[in-house]
């Protein structure tokens, strides 16, 4: 029975490696409290605010958009704003409000399924590996270290260029995107697990557990997964802006989600010859993408604050 009330006990103690340490029966902290403190910091709730905003116009597009995002209006190329076209056209005549609210619907909808990929391969390798040590460590530890060789942006060019994104049907250049992508940006988040895991595992809380007869899946769903959330969550929110800038950046370069989709950075690329006469082309697509990375990296420090034990015990 004592050894029972160890493992009880222990992690409610803040821990120094892994954050937040949540009871060993799965459950997180409160998360009103946890609401509390990221609403209480003007800059995260702004974030959140953006980023709710983004998420309303992307996910009815088809709804909101006034026209379709490759419906060209002839006679109108290059047009200033009216009521017809409220932020006015482009060179070929197509609505820059559609394109704009379309094009959030592809920028987060590559985040959130690049993230998807990552936090499945990453969490699995660095769960496996710093769980089990030894031999198991040491392999996936150096298949990480070799993707992590390679700059990210600079690998998922090399994939698109392998696969040949460049001529591939404009549906199959979104599903390269986010494979290239969730390709090269698994490593880091596998490499986080893992050192999470590695204090983790030695903690007394997870040996009370192992002298009581629990399994090794069962420690790891009851007794590590559940403290490994807080920090996932923080790293999982920073990487979407690092995702959402790779895929506009692959798109400026002719290589992303190709044509006739409206992605920010093929609408920031169009620009370039216009600028001039029609900043708003450019300026746009540009605000758009940077108030959309800013958001979610101010949200993931807002959320790394938040989720701090010792915020939590102050409060």
């Amino acid at each position: 029975m004592a050894e029972a009330n160890v493992e009880l006990a222990e992690p409610n103690a803040p821990g120094e490696t892994v954050g937040p340490m949540i009871p060993p029966t799965g459950l997180a902290p409160p998360a009103h409290g946890t609401w509390r403190r990221l609403l209480r910091n003007p800059v995260a709730a702004a974030s959140l605010v953006v980023l709710l905003f983004m998420a309303l116009v992307a996910l009815p597009a088809p709804a909101l958009a006034p026209y379709e995002f490759a419906r060209q209006d002839a006679g109108y190329q290059l047009a200033g704003p009216s009521a017809r076209h409220p932020l006015g056209t482009d060179d070929l005549a197509r609505d820059t409000l559609s394109r704009l609210v379309y094009g959030a619907r592809i920028s987060l909808t590559v985040a959130v399924l690049v993230e998807a990929f990552v936090v499945t391969v990453g969490l699995a390798v660095g769960l496996i590996a710093g769980f089990f040590g030894g031999l198991v460590d040491t392999a996936l530890m150096r298949v990480t270290d070799v993707v992590l060789a390679f700059p990210e942006i600079l690998l998922a060019i090399l994939l698109l260029g392998l696969f040949g994104a460049a001529s591939a049907r404009p549906e199959a250049s979104l599903v390269l995107v986010v494979v290239a992508l969730g390709a090269t940006g698994w490593p880091s988040l596998a490499r986080l697990v893992r050192g999470q895991v590695l204090g983790l595992r030695k903690r007394e809380f997870v040996e009370a557990a192992r002298a009581l007869g629990a399994t090794n899946g069962r420690i790891v769903l009851r007794h590590i997964l559940p403290n490994l959330l807080s920090p996932l969550l923080v790293a999982v929110t920073v990487d979407a802006a690092g995702v959402i800038l790779a895929e506009a950046t692959l798109s400026f370069l002719g290589i992303g989600v190709q044509r006739p989709y409206p992605s920010w950075g093929r609408m920031i690329n169009d620009a370039l010859d216009y600028y001039e006469y029609h900043p708003r082309l450019l300026i746009l697509p540009s605000l758009a993408l940077s108030l959309t990375v800013l958001a979610l990296n101010f949200l993931g420090d807002g959320l790394r604050d938040a989720l701090d034990p010792r915020a939590r015990n102050r409060s």
